[in-house]
């Protein structure tokens, strides 16, 4: 299994983000990712990727707005063009796309019309780029109240409903954990459909081995079935960075 480092969080005890970047690649990590790019320095980030000949796994598409809405949808995708245009410069296969909002006063089925509109016309702008936008479902229990996608299984209808190769799938397995669900239930026969994965254990959103989590089953699970991409640690480490990472090299 490769690993990729989400930066937001491993290593910030190293300094900047160009710093994380150096010190992900010197801890043996196969790749890296951050949310935001608006707020990096993207011609540092560059010179260290560079440097060291780190993957860039991901990083989320701009702006931030509920593609529930189709009033967002043109600001969404202007924003999606630049962040295409980031992705291609470093190197990046995939974009995060969150679906924002449950809207008050809207039912399911017209937000989510609005959802597969907006991933419908993503995927036109995509068309040809090498990049895909990978829809992201959030527990709605701890983290994310009131989000709009909390079902990998709706994602991945969602997904098939587009029916576009650009559009895809992130698959968290802390997300999916929190809300009940069974990797091997709510992947089963579409884990092709899944372009990049996530991982902290549960409870907590720590690093593996921190909490109650069958962690190692689910990512055996991954690879029984198929899956050859990067794992993204998207956790927040209670050690320093190097020490999270045992339970993984254990």
């Amino acid at each position: 299994m490769k690993y990729s480092a989400c930066i937001e969080w491993l290593f910030a005890e190293v300094g900047d983000f160009p710093e994380r970047v150096r010190a992900a690649h010197k801890a043996g990590l196969d790749g890296i990712e951050f949310w935001l790019w608006t707020n990096k320095d993207i011609d540092a980030m560059l010179a260290a990727v560079r440097e060291t000949g780190i993957a860039v796994t991901g990083m989320v598409a701009e702006p931030m707005v509920p593609l529930t809405d189709p009033a967002q949808h043109d600001a969404f995708l202007d924003g999606l063009k630049r962040s295409i245009d980031i992705a291609r410069k470093l190197g990046a296969p995939a974009l995060i796309a969150q679906a924002g909002a449950d809207l008050q006063g809207r039912s399911r089925e017209e937000q989510r019309a609005a959802l597969v509109a907006c991933l419908a016309r993503g995927a036109d702008v995509l068309k040809g780029s090498g990049v895909v936008l990978m829809a992201e479902p959030l527990n709605t229990r701890v983290d994310h109240a009131g989000y709009f996608l909390p079902s990998t299984v709706e994602g991945l209808d969602i997904i098939d409903e587009v029916n576009r190769p650009e559009i895809r799938l992130i698959y968290d397995i802390y997300h999916s954990a929190v809300m009940g669900e069974d990797v091997a239930e709510v992947l089963k026969g579409r884990l092709d459909r899944v372009a990049h994965v996530h991982l902290a254990d549960a409870p907590g959103r720590h690093e593996p081995g921190s909490g109650t989590m069958d962690w190692r089953r689910r990512l055996q699970w991954l690879t029984d079935n198929g899956y050859r991409g990067m794992v993204g640690l998207e956790y927040m480490p209670t050690q320093s960075t190097e020490a999270s990472l045992r339970a993984l090299r254990s």
